[in-house]
């Protein structure tokens, strides 16, 4: 006889002003800077400490997070902009997290789906994101939520991500 376990997952809008989420978040936004593909390196004490009081002091950012059996087991952090050519806001969805032992239960779809949600509430003309060029696995669940690369004529190319520390 096989046992399956009953999964409990749970999607919400996080209140930076709630203690624990606050935390939660700080920890999972941890463990993806110290996963491969959010750099490798564990972020800096000040941060931990600082970013959802950071967050919470901005009007267009917003997170969402997913439990399974009431663990935290996903992040999304998103920041709302604004497309001149459509004249609306935008989300951008700037982090997408999930822990390794719960992956492979479609949380990022999920989370994908509130994150949707919530901009669709707001208005919004589109969400964009930027992925890594190797990190197809993340590449392939992007396309299965609807994403593509962004271009406004093939003539011109496709848009590339770049940035400059300051």
């Amino acid at each position: 006889m096989v046992v399956v376990k009953r999964m409990d997952i749970q999607i919400i809008k996080a209140n930076y002003h709630d203690e624990k989420q606050g935390t939660e978040i700080a920890e999972l936004l941890n463990a993806y800077a110290s996963d491969p593909m959010g750099g490798g390196k564990s972020l800096e004490k000040e941060v931990k400490e600082n970013v959802v009081k950071e967050l919470a002091k901005r009007p267009y950012a917003f997170s969402v997070l997913a439990y399974i059996n009431n663990s935290p087991a996903g992040l999304i952090n998103c920041f709302e902009a604004f497309s001149t050519f459509s004249c609306k806001p935008l989300v951008n969805i700037h982090d997408i997290y999930v822990r390794n032992e719960f992956r492979q239960h479609g949380l990022s779809q999920k989370m994908l789906d509130k994150v949707e949600e919530i901009a669709k509430e707001k208005g919004c003309c589109k969400l964009t994101l930027e992925v890594l060029s190797k990190n197809i696995v993340a590449q392939s669940s992007y396309q299965k939520f609807g994403f593509e690369s962004y271009e406004l004529d093939p003539e011109t190319g496709k848009a590339l991500f770049w940035q400059k520390l300051l």
